[in-house]
């Protein structure tokens, strides 16, 4: 199938490593040129840029931290003199922090509330200057988002919030901007270890039609064809990317 991104300009958030930096190499390989946004890990987002050229493709870095609005609004100014307008929006970083319920700290919560949700919020009203006409933008949500857990409640609230951000965002920006969400399971990334050792292989095999946990390859593929003009009809929707996990 072609996805038609062909010499698109993409931005991602979270790149410098797991389903972001899978994201955004699928990106280059489909054509499109790469913004590589990353807060902290200089060195992957590195990485991640150098994998974007060898395909023939144009990368550019953003660093900048989600959390912080001013931040996000320095950043992005000067991503709008430095690269071209921005076809492909995957908001993808996020945090997450393994803590039973009844040791969960109210600065923990806010942190983690904070980041994922109000983070997400930033960067998606602070893009909105550099898209083009008939961009499209994937939010990056969690199976967390639907089932609720006990050992990161302060992730699943936030994450069920982008779930309904991104209706809202849908509606308001609707026809000529597209937004649609990916809520994946649990995925082999670093990220994903933590929920991997909160909940044991037997997990995968009894409660996953797949027996196992997603690639962030995996995990990109879908991302990549939500923001593709192939997924030209699809507003406000939410694609579950679970293994099965909710016919079992």
């Amino acid at each position: 199938m072609d996805l038609r991104l062909k010499d698109k300009v993409a931005f991602v958030t979270g790149a410098s490593k797991g389903i972001g930096a899978a994201a955004a190499k699928l990106l280059a390989e489909e054509g499109s040129d790469v913004i590589v946004g990353y807060r902290t890990d200089e060195e992957g987002a590195e990485k991640v840029s150098q994998c974007i050229e060898n395909t023939g493709r144009k990368s550019w870095k953003c660093r900048f931290d989600m959390s912080d609005s001013k931040d996000v609004v320095n950043a992005l100014k000067q991503l709008s003199t430095t690269a071209p307008k921005i076809d492909t929006v995957i908001l993808n970083a996020g945090v997450n922090i393994v803590t039973p319920f009844e040791d969960i700290t109210f600065e923990e919560w806010d942190y983690v509330i904070h980041a994922n949700l109000n983070g997400t919020f930033y960067v998606l009203k602070s893009v909105l200057p550099l898209l083009n006409e008939n961009a499209s933008i994937v939010i990056v949500s969690s199976v967390a988002a639907h089932t609720g857990v006990p050992h990161h409640p302060h992730y699943a609230a936030a994450k069920a919030g982008l779930v309904n951000l991104t209706k809202s965002a849908a509606r308001a920006f609707a026809p000529n901007v597209r937004v649609n969400c990916v809520a994946p399971g649990i995925t082999l990334t670093e990220m994903g270890s933590d929920a991997t050792s909160a909940q044991s292989d037997d997990y995968a095999r009894t409660k996953l039609l797949s027996h196992r946990y997603a690639t962030p390859e995996e995990i990109a593929q879908s991302i990549v064809y939500m923001a593709s003009p192939a997924a030209g009809f699809i507003y406000g929707a939410t694609l579950d990317i679970n293994g099965g996990r909710d016919l079992r």
